[in-house]
């Protein structure tokens, strides 16, 4: 279970802004991989594209705040 909680907000706050940059890269480069996917094939969990979206909306969220502060 501790994967999950880094995704939810309060996990994603205790990282250091280089590691929220890096994930954001690597969720950024799945989406696109699943997106690909999903126009040539059918995805096992098409779900699994909607909480990337929000990972990484969230992320992006907390960079902002941040960047703000």
């Amino acid at each position: 279970m501790p994967a999950k909680r880094e995704n939810k907000p309060e996990g994603l706050r205790e990282l250091k802004t280089d590691e929220l940059t890096q994930k954001l890269a690597s969720l950024t480069e799945e989406k696109f991989r699943l997106e690909f996917r999903r126009a040539t094939e059918s995805l096992t969990n098409p779900l699994q594209l909607r909480s990337i979206r929000r990972d990484i909306a969230r992320i992006q969220t907390i960079l902002k705040e941040r960047a703000s502060a």
